[in-house]
């Protein structure tokens, strides 16, 4: 049912996949002339062009997967996503400028250097050029649907990977009979582990999200399901979806473990990080802050580990048995 179109990314992963089917498009890319050409090139060669394009599908609100949907919104296409996918992409300039100001001040409080936090936490304005705002024009619940190509695809909240993630699940008919697929964003990747990247709190002065526990606990939920093929954000469709969830939660459960052993007498965050990434460069310092707290948080979850204040510094230390 899905045609995937191989979108160019600025950014360390590579290639984004967008996918078609009829004049529906699902993430369609990040807001680069580089992109706009491939996707182009992409439509042309089914014979289409972008005032083809009816509708576009958001999956989750990161630059390299909806930063094309203004041009096409421009174009005449309706843009789709989940409500808190849409507030995100309304206004994503804001959006940031609030993570900044919440995780500039995060990453010292858990041991990281002010002038280094200030720096990471700048580091993502480079992604505004590629991430242009845009209204969502039909927000889609846990649950509801939306017409494909002549085909009812059903919208599913999904947890962790990032704010507001969306899955799009159908049945498809096949020579073998009829399977049930899904287009899943980045919640699951063929030859990557996903890592959940850290969120502030919905709103100021909340509590912060554990990411990577509700992670976990959505692709339990979705290895339960009997998917038969699930369509990535990146790299090669999964064909075997169950034990591909299994593997990356074999992986997050082996870092857990190695995180739980590095927690030795009172630890911040950014000796967790030291210790699992050597000479990790400072453009993946919030790659791998998440990582660590991330594990952090299971174990916190496990009751393995709590943390406390120690000179406004936030220390990790083992549970007594």
């Amino acid at each position: 049912m899905f045609t995937r179109l191989s979108i160019p990314t600025p950014f360390q992963i590579g290639p984004v996949n967008a996918y078609l089917s009829g004049r529906t498009l699902v993430d369609p890319g990040p807001g680069t002339e580089e992109a706009w050409a491939a996707l182009l090139d992409g439509l042309e060669a089914r014979e289409l062009g972008p005032t083809d394009v009816e509708q576009v599908l958001v999956t989750h609100p990161h630059p390299d997967h909806f930063g094309l949907a203004k041009r096409l919104r421009e174009h005449g296409a309706r843009v789709v996503a989940s409500p808190t996918a849409a507030e995100g992409i309304r206004d994503f300039e804001s959006r940031l400028e609030y993570e900044q100001s919440f995780f500039s001040d995060f990453f010292e409080r858990h041991g990281m250097a002010a002038t280094t936090a200030e720096t990471i936490t700048n580091l993502p304005e480079t992604f505004l050029p590629v991430a242009p705002s845009v209204e969502t024009d039909y927000e889609v619940a846990d649950g509801d649907t939306v017409e494909v190509a002549g085909t009812t695809v059903t919208a599913e909240a999904v947890q962790g990977h990032a704010p507001g993630e969306t899955i799009f699940t159908f049945e498809a008919e096949t020579d073998d009979g009829v399977e049930t697929r899904a287009v899943v964003g980045d919640q699951v990747l063929g030859d990557i582990t996903p890592n959940p990247l850290l969120q502030p709190p919905a709103e100021e002065g909340g509590d912060r999200p554990r990411v990577l526990p509700a992670f976990n606990r959505s692709l339990k939920r979705l290895r339960e399901r009997d998917f038969d093929r699930f369509y990535p954000g990146h790299r090669e469709e999964i064909t075997a979806p169950r034990e591909r969830i299994g593997e990356i939660l074999d992986a997050h459960e082996r870092r857990t473990a190695e995180v739980e052993s590095i927690v030795d007498g009172p630890t911040t965050a950014v000796e967790v990080m030291n210790e699992l990434f050597e000479d990790l460069p400072a453009t993946e310092y919030f790659s791998g802050m998440s990582e660590a707290i991330g594990h952090l948080d299971v174990l916190e979850a496990r009751g393995k580990v709590t943390h406390s204040e120690q000179g406004g510094v936030v220390v990790y230390e083992e549970v007594e048995s």
